[in-house]
């Protein structure tokens, strides 16, 4: 055979040999893991029985523990429930043996009570009988003493009243002047205090506006061209704004007159830009008047709303803003009327804070006090019943409405902040320096005062003094005692009140002096 197929076939069988001792090994190996696995299983399994009785021993235990706990609680809890019904039953054993007592208590009181009324009774009867026999003792005594005075009861009893009446009454006046003495003392002090401090805590300067306007120039050379030739110019500047232009020898300077600080401020600003300019001519001066009155209108609505923003006040109708910036134009007895209105807005509102009211409402209707003195036309109603009426239709509050219509007593004042508006008005116009007053209607104010007092009888004299502060009255001892001169000094203010127009206020002194003369010779 061949060498090389004994080789193989020798190969084969070896292969075929190590294959069957490979499985026969591996038999053998897997019988021995296999029995090893089976022993650690059973040792395992003998370790698990033995921990679970373990732990089955131990939770036992411990399910002993706690219900010897919760037992040992539920004892306790039972043991308090029981000691606190013990107790309740305890109080009210107590609180029954108490009503019993009380109860007990109670009878015999009754008892006692129904003794009492029948005493009571007793001496109810016997007061009765007593009662009867004082009366017709009384009735005796009584027919004696009148049979003695030889009057009856009733007339003495009548005056026996009379004089008491009489008594009571004086005690009664002198008492209720004594109260009203103190009141306006107490009233005046306290007034006197919040005015004083209204007035230190508001300092507004005084404008004096006049009736004329003086326009400075650099040299009195552009007189002549403000003139123009034959007059040309000046009458087309008086005729576009409405104002007297003077031209006279003052240098440097010419004077603008007119009733209407308005139409003089149009004038002033709208030569200012002329000569400013230079080309001065009819047709350049309306259309420079006219511009400067659209831009004057712009800064009267500026003023208006730079003196809201200054005093805090918001929600103004934009009509009544440019009402109170045409206020910086217009002056009441020679004083500003914006500076004025300002003025008593601040008075209002500090005077109505220390009264405990609104400030703000206050100082919203003294700022708009005086709005119906700038009209955009003309009418009949007082400048307080035409500013009402303009508040009123612009929406505003009905406390202001009424302030502003009531501020001189035209309408009857419903809201208390309309005699603050009224009173700081009159602490703003009746400020010194503030106004400006023409001599003839003071002499004629002064003279109004004197013969208003003398028209009362009995007054024999009357002097008005302190430029018109003060009326002091001399009247007739003879004819007027002193409850009288009380009276006529009341009656002389009240009438001052109601029929004079005066700035501040006036003192009415009555004056009472009885003089007896005798000559020795």
């Amino acid at each position: 055979m061949d060498p090389n197929i004994i080789l193989i076939i020798v190969g084969v069988v070896a292969l075929v040999v190590g294959i069957v001792v490979g499985k026969f090994i591996f038999a053998k190996n897997t019988q021995k893991l296999i029995d090893e696995a089976e022993q650690q299983a059973q040792r395992i399994l003998a370790d698990g029985k033995t921990q679970a009785e373990t732990l089955k021993k131990e939770k036992l235990l411990e399910a002993k523990e706690k219900f010897v706990q919760l037992k040992s609680e539920h004892d306790k809890d039972v043991l308090q429930r029981t000691h606190k019904i013990n107790e309740g039953e305890n109080r009210i054993k107590q609180k029954e043996q108490s009503l019993g007592q009380k109860e007990a208590n109670l009878d015999k009181q009754l008892k006692e009570n129904i003794k009492i009324k029948e005493d009571l009774n007793r001496q109810i009867e016997v007061v009765n009988i007593k009662r009867s026999e004082l009366e017709k003792h009384q009735e005796e005594h009584i027919r004696r003493l009148e049979k003695v005075a030889g009057l009856s009861a009733e007339e003495a009893r009548a005056q026996l009243v009379e004089s008491l009446k009489q008594e009571a009454q004086t005690q009664a006046l002198a008492l209720q002047q004594e109260i009203i003495e103190e009141a306006k003392g107490k009233a005046n002090k306290e007034a006197r205090k919040i005015v004083i401090q209204t007035i230190q805590r508001t300092a507004a300067e005084q404008a004096i506006e006049n009736s004329v306007t003086v326009f400075n120039l650099e040299s009195d050379e552009i007189k002549g061209s403000i003139i123009g030739r034959e007059g040309r110019n000046i009458r087309a500047i008086e005729a576009a704004t409405g104002v007297d232009l003077i031209v006279d020898d003052t240098p440097e300077a010419i004077v603008f007159s007119s009733f209407d600080p308005l139409r003089r401020e149009v004038a002033r600003l709208a030569l200012q830009r002329l000569v400013a300019d230079g080309r001065i001519h009819p047709a350049r001066i309306e259309e420079v008047v006219e511009k400067t009155k659209r831009q004057l209108d712009d800064q009267v609505m500026e003023i208006g709303e730079r003196t809201l923003i200054e005093l805090g006040i918001h929600g103004l109708h934009k009509e009544l803003v440019r009402m109170v910036g045409r206020m910086r134009f217009r002056s009441s007895y020679g004083q500003n009327l914006l500076m004025h209105s300002r003025e008593t807005a601040n008075l209002c509102s500090i005077m109505a804070s220390e009264l405990g009211m609104n400030p703000k409402l206050a100082k919203r209707a003294g700022l708009l006090h005086d709005i119906g003195k700038v009209p955009d036309e003309e009418t009949e109603l007082s400048h307080a019943l035409l500013g009402a009426k303009l508040a009123e239709k612009y929406n505003e509050n009905p406390a202001v409405v009424n302030a502003i219509g009531a501020h001189h007593d035209e309408i009857e004042m419903k809201f208390v902040i309309s005699p603050i508006v009224q009173a700081c008005d009159a602490i703003s116009g009746a400020r010194p320096g503030a106004r400006r007053e023409i001599m003839q209607q003071y002499i004629q104010r002064i003279k109004d005062l004197e013969t208003l007092a003398l028209s009362y009888n009995g007054v024999e004299k009357a002097y008005a003094i302190q430029a018109g502060r003060e009326l002091r009255v001399i009247v007739e001892a003879d004819k007027v005692n002193d409850s009288d001169s009380e009276k006529l000094s009341f009656d002389i203010a009240q009438k001052i009140q109601a029929e004079m127009v005066f700035p501040g206020q006036i003192k009415v002194t009555v004056i009472r002096e009885k003089r007896t003369v005798n000559i020795a010779r």
